[in-house]
């Protein structure tokens, strides 16, 4: 409900008129409550249809209207676009939010069809994603120091590693989906979906060694009691923008040329899983991918890995 509290305090900014406003917010609204996206998803979509109404602004003036767009103004919309040098994934990122923008108002028969899928989005080019080789992995989880702050970068460090999560789900993490003697956590992902996943035992052992900081900072800083995990120098609940500081902190000291975020350990533990010999579908389970195919990125990961490492040591390749 923030996101909508934020919608309605910048009303007097929107680039449109108050009836094309509301019918923006409901969106959104549907988007928060019945979707369960998250507040950065939430914020993304309002960004990209504002950009739009921008662009409607201009072309028909404040009285516009969503029911009038037809697809010559969506190709003159992507036209501008193109000359404005925005990037294939932006201009995709923008289409795909209007579609279901506008699927949305077929839904709640506003209108009756939907403009928006007559036109095609960009084609991307694939990109391998980035990932830790093993030896930099083990390299980054041995320099956290082993007393204070560094138990617990240790802890976040072994978890996202163990677990293949995302940042979001880690901060998220509670006590009571932590199950240190099972050796399993239960996540929660996107659209509220959980996943049950295994912990090794040095996970589980720093966890252990990082709970006793937890209880000394939330004491010391008399925080108001709450069950997050992963909490900051003074007590409170840790944030994701947190998280990728901490990381950043690591990934300076170890000097890898890669750009590397909580999203590229993800990454690592999914192609370590594959290299080793993990099926694909477990993997997904895992990643708590809703479709096969995401998966499947990983897979052209190992096969590159393969065919450059057979190029480079066959004597006769």
């Amino acid at each position: 409900l923030i996101i909508l509290w934020l919608v309605v305090k910048r009303e007097e900014f929107l680039p449109m008129n108050k009836s094309q406003a509301n019918l923006m917010r409901k969106f959104l609204t549907y988007l928060t409550v019945e979707k369960s996206s998250s507040l950065l998803t939430v914020g993304n979509y309002e960004r990209d249809i504002k950009s739009f109404a921008e662009f409607l602004l201009e072309r028909f003036g404040e009285d516009f209207t969503w029911k009038q767009v037809g697809t010559l103004d969506i190709r003159a919309y992507l036209t501008e676009l193109n000359k404005k040098d925005y990037s294939r994934r932006t201009i995709a990122r923008r289409i795909s939010a209007l579609r279901s923008f506008y699927k949305y108002m077929v839904r709640e028969n506003i209108l009756e069809s939907n403009p928006f899928t007559k036109v095609k989005t960009p084609k991307l080019e694939k990109k391998l994603p980035v990932f830790l080789e093993e030896v930099e992995i083990n390299e980054l989880l041995e320099l956290p120091e082993p007393e204070g702050l560094g138990l617990r970068d240790q802890a976040i460090l072994e978890l996202l590693y163990a677990t293949g999560c995302r940042v979001s789900e880690l901060v998220g993490l509670t006590l009571e989906r932590v199950d240190l003697s099972a050796q399993y956590v239960l996540l929660l992902g996107k659209g509220n979906k959980e996943r049950i996943v295994p912990l090794g035992t040095t996970c589980c052992n720093a966890i252990r060694e990082y709970y006793g900081i937890r209880e000394k900072l939330i004491q010391k800083y008399n925080v108001p009691v709450h069950n997050f995990i992963f909490v900051n120098n003074r007590g409170g609940v840790l944030t994701d923008r947190s998280v990728r500081r901490i990381l950043d902190k690591y990934i300076t000291e170890l000097a890898v040329n890669k750009k590397v975020s909580p999203h590229t350990i993800r990454h690592t533990f999914a192609t370590h899983l594959l290299d080793h010999g993990a099926d694909l579908r477990a993997v997904q389970e895992l990643l708590g991918h809703a479709n096969l195919s995401t998966t499947q990125i990983y897979t052209h990961v190992t096969t590159e890995r393969i065919t450059s490492a057979y190029k480079k040591n066959h004597p006769r390749a």
